[in-house]
């Protein structure tokens, strides 16, 4: 993968979708109202998982590289009032900030995506973490009634790291070898490649230039594509935009068998 958000940008960006996730809860008429994308959930369980997930998240990185499994959540229960719940939430996000900040990008850290291309570093885990509360921020403002896409720089960083590190794998692929094309219609692309080696994913040169890709790999010749805007690509990736809603072409049954795949590592 080219270069990706440094880590500075990272831990803004978590601090700003995290400030508009609890916007989107202080603005809620009630605590209580089922959110759409995650039906199982209402507001109040959403808010729920969040925080604690930061906080176990926080846990596990000021646990240092020899942690061998990620850590539980450490302080109070979430409480059901909303400005209390709003304040713990941003003290959830502000355990999660200080962790990474005091541990830095390089340091390892448990990471449940040991066998992906992305490193099981605290920066990984900033970048992992930054799509997670940014996709739930959606799911926050969809319950509202009022969805905004996800911010551009967020979403296209977003593309490139659910490739590395929710596709990549070294489980092989039980189909026919396979190329599947990802465009953002910001100008970027990304192909993953599916064979008995696995999953691999990889940035595609930009029109124009000379591609820095193997022989056989042509970037002309992949077997399914999808185009959308990139966080149309990535509320798709996480199921909460349909995946047909995305410009499909080529071979759509690679994109149910993608979806449907649960590699045994």
């Amino acid at each position: 993968m080219d270069k990706t958000l440094e880590f500075p940008v990272l831990l803004r960006l978590i601090d700003e979708r995290s400030t508009a996730f609890r916007a989107a809860v202080a603005s809620a008429p009630s605590l209580d109202v089922q959110v759409p994308t995650c039906p199982e959930w209402t507001l109040f369980d959403l808010v729920q998982h969040l925080g604690e997930g930061r906080r176990s998240w926080a846990a596990t990185v000021a646990a240092g590289p020899t942690a061998s499994a990620k850590a539980a959540s450490e302080g109070p229960a979430a409480p059901r009032e909303r400005e209390a719940l709003l304040a713990w939430l941003a003290a959830s996000t502000q355990q999660l900030l200080d962790a990474l900040r005091e541990a830095g990008p390089d340091r390892g850290c448990w990471t449940w995506w040991g066998t992906s291309q992305s490193p099981q570093t605290c920066g990984a885990v900033a970048r992992h973490q930054l799509q997670e509360i940014a996709v739930h921020t959606y799911d926050a403002q969809v319950t509202l009634g009022a969805p905004q896409p996800l911010p551009d720089e967020v979403a296209l960083d977003g593309v490139e790291e659910f490739l590395s590190t929710c596709c990549a794998t070294t489980a092989a692929w039980p189909y026919e070898p396979a190329a599947v094309d990802y465009h953002a219609t910001e100008g970027r692309s990304w192909r993953n490649w599916l064979s008995a080696d696995g999953s691999r994913a990889a940035r595609l040169p930009a029109p124009g230039t000379m591609p820095a890709i193997a022989a056989g790999e042509d970037p002309d010749a992949a077997d399914a594509s999808a185009r959308g805007t990139a966080s149309e690509l990535v509320l798709a990736f996480y199921g909460r935009i349909p995946m047909d809603s995305l410009k499909l072409d080529g071979d759509r049954r690679l994109f149910d068998l993608l979806i449907a795949w649960e590699p045994d590592e």
